[in-house]
């Protein structure tokens, strides 16, 4: 009954908060220079302002600001994230396309990151001061201090270009018209290049705050305790040395595990992943407005989701932690 009165709590701040972000959005987006009904005539050749302005009044762009974010605010709290100038579509027909591609990079990378990131830093821990804890310490700085785009294009010209083992881009191979296993083991092959790449940062992240958590840990009284009972060296640090030191990971992880999808509008259009990362950056450089906030609006429920998760996954990595 706790836990239903906590998720329902937290539920209705999420709900306050996402339509506090979908209202910020909403006005740095439309302060942004460059207008959709002009960017539409003057790609249909037609620059007349009689048509732009016909344009802007079809699109309720005429209308005051304020008018203009009412009647968005009221379009979301009906679940429904307008339509799309360019497209055609309406926004929600065109996220759920590419959400499944964006949930299986930022799933595969985030749970990537998360096993190495992890056991990366209890092993660099466990040998502190060795050649293996430097060797990991100084790996970890060189991907988190690599840029993310640069990553991306070695990555591509070593394994595809140059020794040809992985698909360089695309979600999966054009023309092939696969199905079943065949065509799960070569949407699997595109994946390698992007979810690893994408993987790499985070990992480097966990690997650094698991070693430092773990050699914090390490000092408090309860593990010196332990060493006095006896107990034996890896049960204490699985046991009472990890399971503590995992409180910090989970909270930052639960964070980045949201903000993967804007890191993800990078890799996605570096291996050209038909994702929702890769169409913010259309709709940006096509000014489709509607579609831009509609994006920013699913990562902002996605992020206040794992946030969710993350606070009721600290009760299941240490019981003494109450929900309240």
């Amino acid at each position: 009954m706790k836990r239903l009165q906590f998720m329902l709590t937290r539920l209705a701040q999420g709900i306050v908060a996402i339509l506090a972000i979908a209202t910020v959005n909403f006005l740095l987006v439309h302060a942004a220079p460059g207008d959709p009904a002009s960017v539409m005539a003057g790609e249909a050749g037609n620059a007349d302002p009689q048509f732009v302005a016909q344009l802007r009044h079809h699109f309720g762009l005429d209308l005051p600001l304020g008018t203009q974010l009412v009647i968005y605010l009221k379009h979301i709290v009906h679940l429904d994230l307008g339509y799309s100038y360019r497209q055609q579509l309406p926004v929600v027909n065109l996220i759920m396309q590419r959400l499944p591609a964006t949930l299986l990079l930022t799933g595969s990378a985030f749970i990537l990151s998360l096993i190495f990131g992890v056991a990366l830093g209890a092993w660099s821990s466990r040998k502190v001061g060795t050649w293996v804890d430097s060797a990991i310490s100084v790996v970890g700085l060189v991907f988190y201090a690599t840029p993310l785009y640069w990553l991306a294009m070695m990555a591509v010209l070593l394994f595809s270009i140059k020794l040809n083992w992985l698909p360089g881009f695309g979600y999966f191979t054009v023309g092939a018209n696969l199905s079943g296993l065949a065509r799960a083991w070569d949407i699997l092959q595109h994946l390698v290049l992007p979810s690893l790449t994408l993987a790499l940062f985070y990992m480097a992240v966990y690997a650094r705050m698991t070693r430092a958590s773990m050699q914090e840990v390490a000092q408090m009284d309860f593990v010196k305790t332990a060493r006095a009972k006896g107990l034996r060296p890896l049960r204490i640090e699985r046991a009472h040395i990890l399971r503590n030191a995992l409180l910090p990971v989970v909270t930052l992880a639960g964070i980045q595990a949201g903000g993967m999808i804007g890191g993800a509008v990078l890799t996605e259009t570096v291996f050209a992943w038909p994702g929702i990362g890769r169409l913010m950056f259309d709709a940006l450089l096509e000014r489709d407005y509607t579609v831009l906030l509609g994006c920013f609006l699913v990562a902002s429920a996605m992020a206040v989701i794992l946030n969710l998760v993350t606070d009721l996954l600290y009760t299941l990595v240490d019981p003494r932690i109450e929900l309240s």
